[in-house]
């Protein structure tokens, strides 16, 4: 069964002893940064900081933070409660693989599947939990134990919201995942970089110049499932909220803002209403980002908040970003293997793909083929460079089928001996990360492809390619059977 919101989550990680609750007094500037990194890296569990506090501003806060969530591939399961991830991949491929029916009786066959499609549309409700507490005065985000997270960081940040944004150009409901820097009570940064969606709803109002504002509402906390579609690369016209009902089979229960004319989760812990000025825009950053660097600051447009309605004893979820791997790290990792059935739609030669925690999502891509011609390894690198979800990806590594992808040592190994550098690497122009601090200019710069594949004859290598060091098969297995009787350590195979 789904989660019907955050708590359920919360129940089932603390009944499996994936919770820790933290009775002690800790400061929400540096110091749960400093605990949570050492716990996320060493894989450690989901952290209820029940009595956050800041010497700063001598506040002890009413309600606790919760953080590392979703910090290890047992709590993403868990959040989507299968064993494994690539159920939901089987599942994805299910959909992508439905095809127009062609006759009456396929047209039969195919009515319990569009009818399970159906039943996943968001539902919208006229009341629920997040409607508790209204507060339309005297509003306030020093309430909330909003955190600093690194020392040079520019000031507090919101860092796990769902953005719910409606495009004023045709109306679809778009939600992202934007940090929101603190900028005094009622007011906060809005930083969706260029190629995001709410951006593009930004860019197209300042277009038309048809009124100066718009409007924009925030969800904070919520079943685990809803949360993580706000940070997926969806196609333009998929509603996030359609696609949580489909990844936790029932559809999110939405409830209309007061403020403003948007829908949130129904079972949500906050929600700040408000609006972006087009005639607003400060100077946000810097932020210790996701790629251990600092991104430095920049010009983005303020979110003014008009309302917050919440829970009578709501939790504040947060995140952080930094040298991997850390929380990000895994939910860019259920990224990857959601992503997997829509790239292998669209380039079907693709056997698997992993992006290794130390590229940081968008530094490195491991691409593993089934190569059935000359160039084929050039023609994937291309191919995914034109992917809305993986345009920026730095360097595309293109391996054999046989190349286990997710071993980097692996990877390492079989690429360094397969490649000639002036031959096998070749380089392009396009958009790069809005975080990328490497490249020549702002959102724009330079990808390497690697052909890592066996060359072959018609790719004009004509020498003999040698055969991989194996051992036979039966002298392994008498092996394994004299280990235990050799007194010998290391590996039994």
């Amino acid at each position: 069964m789904p989660y019907q919101d955050l708590r359920e989550f919360l129940t089932r990680l603390e009944r499996e002893g994936e919770l820790k609750r933290i009775s002690a007094e800790v400061d929400v500037d540096l110091e749960i940064t400093e605990i949570t990194d050492r716990v996320s890296k060493a894989g450690g569990p989901a952290l209820l900081i029940e009595k956050p506090r800041s010497a700063r501003d001598g506040v002890s806060y009413s309600m606790p933070l919760l953080i590392n969530t979703l910090g290890t591939k047992r709590r993403l399961e868990m959040a989507f409660d299968v064993a494994s991830l690539d159920e939901i991949t089987r599942r994805m491929e299910d959909l992508l693989d439905m095809k127009p029916p062609e006759g009456f009786f396929d047209k039969v066959k195919m009515l319990p599947k569009l009818s399970e499609l159906g039943s996943f549309f968001p539902k919208k409700v006229r009341t629920g939990p997040v409607k508790d507490v209204i507060e339309r005065e005297n509003l306030s985000l020093g309430r909330l134990p909003i955190m600093q997270c690194w020392p040079l960081d520019g000031g507090r940040f919101i860092t796990f919201p769902m953005v719910v944004t409606r495009s004023p150009k045709n109306g679809r409901r778009n939600v992202g995942c934007y940090r929101m820097q603190v900028f005094d009570d009622r007011t906060t940064g809005m930083h969706w970089q260029v190629h995001k969606g709410g951006a593009e709803h930004f860019r197209w109002l300042e277009r038309q110049g048809k009124g100066r504002r718009m409007e924009v509402a925030v969800a904070l906390g919520a079943d685990p499932a809803t949360m993580i579609s706000g940070i997926l690369p969806l196609p333009e016209d998929l509603d996030e909220f359609l696609f949580a009902g489909f990844l936790r089979q029932k559809p999110v229960e939405l409830v209309k803002c007061e403020t403003v004319d948007l829908e949130v989760p129904a079972q949500a812990e906050i929600v700040l209403e408000g609006y972006v000025d087009l005639d607003d825009i400060r100077t946000e950053g810097p932020f210790g980002d996701h790629t251990g660097y600092y991104s430095l600051a920049d010009k983005f447009p303020a979110f003014h908040i008009t309302c917050i309605t919440r829970r009578r004893d709501p939790i504040y979820i947060s995140t952080i970003v930094g040298r991997p791997p850390m929380e990000d790290y895994w939910m860019g990792y259920a990224v990857e293997r959601l992503f997997m059935p829509l790239m292998r739609k669209q380039i079907p030669e693709v056997v698997d793909m992993h992006m290794p925690a130390e590229g940081v999502f968008h530094n490195l891509m491991v691409v593993a083929i089934r190569k059935s011609y000359p160039g084929h390894a050039r023609k994937v690198m291309n191919a995914i460079w034109g992917l809305p979800g993986a345009m920026f990806t730095k360097c595309i590594v293109v391996v054999d089928h046989d190349v286990n992808v997710h071993d980097t040592s692996e990877v390492a190994w079989k690429a360094l001996n397969h490649i000639d550098p002036e031959r096998d690497i070749q380089f392009t122009l396009g958009p790069v990360d809005q975080l990328e601090h490497a490249s020549r200019l702002p959102n724009f710069g330079s990808k390497m492809g690697i052909d890592a594949t066996r060359k072959w004859p018609t790719e004009g290598f004509t020498r003999d390619w040698p055969e991989e060091i194996v051992m036979n098969p039966e002298v392994s297995q008498r092996v394994d059977n004299l280990w235990a009787s050799l007194g010998l350590k290391g590996p039994q195979k």
